[in-house]
């Protein structure tokens, strides 16, 4: 998917006049890179000191040992996944190979490669992904707990292939500030685990390759930073990176005034991107959790680095935690709002450990957890790593005495009631910036669970690249479950990751129990939307109402996507649900508006309709039930959610 004229008129439009000044000069600075060849400054005795305390090791759990050796053994045979395509080809990877398109992206100088036109390059995240060697933290996390060096060797191998095929400011990976920036974090995170093996030191600051990598992602970092209607979850990266690089690998001249800026802008980004509440401020959950990681990687190395982090760091990250336990379902699973492109922050688990359940045991072991979080029975191998490094710190802050149910700022509210239950309200901003990047047109959605099955669902992302019909769908109104008017969207697109107009909520009521909220998405036209959920007759009762000129004649399109494991049996009005969990047979009956016409719609393409992405990469079809109809100036639907004893 290559960008038009036209979307860099509008993304231009976006921007204030300090952001166009700095872009202007990133573009000057690209090009006179084009033709420096620096090498980094000379070095000696380079040493890293911040390695885990003793006993650190010795302290994860054995089943998440067990797991995390499991996947080093499939990556030692070179078997991984990526967004939905296995490889069987990392014993040995192509840096710039996409298996999904069989393309090899171009050579040459970073800037000049079109990295968003998929039939130049292929599909940039499944080149991307392996490149931010979260999979060698794996293998290192492996050669910690085991001693075994095939592990170790494996990483030294990689790393070496690597920085030859990728020399600085050459190719594909050096394009993007967010892979620069996790890539350094998985580099320091790899010397600190390889730090028992004999050869870590000739791989690292022995080695003088390894020294102009490191100096050259830092000094890219330190001069491109996201800036702007950018400065959403990639600044964090980028800052977080480049701060963990500076402490750990503290070996240049620069590296002091390094530390001190990325500290600076972590500061500023992480209070920026988060709601006093303690929400992410994309409104794209997965995006939380990738901040959350990265923030708390941050503080990790400035504390075996001894340099003190303000306490509004710690704070935010503390609120952000309380938020992620007061958010989650039965089953520790947060809403699907907004973009997600699983991206992780640092990962040394394998395959089976629970993102969020991990996440929450890190606030427990860093924070303390409160009497109100839900618990966690699963383990990880990143808590005990983070925790022996995080040192514990006295914050001045009142938190929740409660589990919060309705987030204000970010127009949040979670309905729960018997049966476990569980119901997010969308009222929210749009999204983060200017561009809301991450935002999708949802508007009043609502996303239903039952003891963790998705219901209702919210269908996911599936792309960013490449497919442009695909990501208009996993980002348009009709996508969600809400209501359409005339077939257009409530938020206009400018683009991949642009909306130029952006709908306006407001929540008008919110407790444990009831919602109502509407939206001015439709020139001309509110929507309102009222929710309720009774406890005694395990009932949700959702109310739209469309209120316009006296006149005024629109059509109606009213859409509720059912989760995967649903089955559905639609007879006119009243469609009955039926699905299975842990072995018992579940139901529910959905009575739906009887002014519309109703049907259901699977796995169609031509338009898309009757999807779900479960992940980056992967959609698999399912039931989606549209009624249609027309609204003259006001009018209410009432759709009836009943679930069986």
């Amino acid at each position: 998917m290559s960008m038009s004229p036209g979307w860099y008129l509008r993304r231009l439009s976006r921007m204030g006049p300090r952001e166009v000044a700095g872009r202007v000069g990133d573009a000057v600075r690209r090009r006179r890179w084009r033709s420096a060849r620096l090498d980094c400054p000379s070095v000696s005795g380079a040493r890293f000191t911040a390695v885990l305390p003793a006993g650190t090791v010795a302290a994860v759990p054995p089943d998440a040992a067990k797991r995390l050796i499991a996947e080093a053994d499939r990556l030692l045979a070179g078997h991984a996944e990526y967004f939905g395509v296995d490889r069987d080809d990392l014993a040995a990877p192509d840096w710039w190979y996409d298996p999904k398109t069989g393309r090899r992206a171009p050579s040459g100088y970073a800037f000049d490669v079109p990295y968003r036109d998929e039939d130049v390059v292929g599909d940039i995240k499944q080149i991307w992904e392996p490149s931010r060697h979260q999979y060698l933290t794996v293998l290192a996390a492996a050669y910690a707990i085991t001693g075994n060096e095939r592990y170790a060797e494996r990483v030294a191998e990689h790393l070496r292939s690597w920085w030859a095929a990728n020399p600085p400011l050459r190719g594909v990976h050096w394009i993007s500030g967010i892979e620069l920036g996790i890539r350094l974090l998985s580099w320091v995170w790899i010397r600190r685990l390889l730090d028992g093996w004999p050869g870590a030191a000739s791989v690292f600051e022995d080695n003088p390759v390894a020294r102009n990598q490191i100096w050259h992602h830092q000094r890219w970092l330190a001069a491109f930073p996201s800036r702007g209607s950018s400065a959403n979850n990639h600044v964090i990266a980028e800052a977080a990176g480049q701060f963990a690089a500076a402490c750990a690998f503290g070996w240049f001249p620069s590296s002091a005034r390094w530390r001190a800026d990325a500290l600076r802008s972590l500061e500023r980004h992480l209070r920026g991107n988060t709601f006093a509440s303690g929400l992410n401020r994309e409104l794209a959950t997965e995006y939380h959790g990738l901040v959350l990681e990265l923030g708390l990687a941050a503080v990790a190395e400035a504390d075996a680095a001894g340099v003190p982090v303000p306490a509004s760091v710690r704070l935010v990250l503390l609120r952000m935690t309380d938020a992620l336990a007061a958010v989650v379902d039965s089953r520790l699973r947060p809403p699907r709002q907004g973009d997600a492109d699983d991206g992780h922050g640092l990962v040394v688990d394998g395959a089976g450990t629970d993102r969020w359940g991990s996440l929450l045991a890190t606030g427990d072991a860093v924070f303390g957890r409160l009497g109100w979080w839900p618990e966690v029975t699963g383990t990880d191998v990143r808590t005990p790593l983070l925790a022996a490094l995080i040192k514990p710190a006295a914050l001045s802050v009142t938190r929740p005495a409660g589990r919060p149910a309705h987030f204000a700022d970010a127009g949040l509210t979670i309905l729960r009631g018997p049966g476990e239950i569980w119901c997010r309200c969308d009222g929210g901003p749009h999204g983060f910036l200017s561009i809301a990047a991450h935002a999708h047109a949802d508007a009043l959605s609502v996303e239903v669970r039952h003891d963790g099955v998705d219901v209702l669902a919210d269908p996911g992302t599936y792309c960013y690249h490449g497919q442009p019909e695909w990501r208009r769908y996993f980002r348009s109104t009709l996508g969600h479950n809400t209501l359409q008017l005339d077939g257009a969207d409530q938020s206009v697109s400018g683009g991949p990751f642009l909306w130029t107009r952006h709908a306006r909520t407001r929540v008008l009521t919110a407790d444990a129990s009831r919602w109502c909220a509407e939206h001015d998405g439709y020139q001309g036209s509110v929507h309102r939307r009222r929710v309720e959920l009774t406890a005694a007759s395990r009932e949700l009762r959702v109310v739209d109402e469309v209120r316009g000129p006296h006149n005024s004649r629109r059509a109606v399109r009213l859409a509720f996507h059912l989760g995967p494991a649903i089955a559905a049996d639609l007879t006119g009005h009243r469609a009955q649900l039926t699905w299975t969990r842990d072995g018992e047979d579940r139901s529910a009956v959905l009575d739906l508006p009887g002014e519309l016409s109703w049907r259901t719609h699977r796995g169609e393409t031509e338009p898309p309709l009757g999807w779900y992405s479960p992940g980056f990469g992967r959609k698999e079809p399912t039931t989606t039930l549209v009624g249609t109809g027309f609204t003259v100036g006001a009018q209410d639907f009432t759709t009836v959610l009943g679930f069986g004893g």
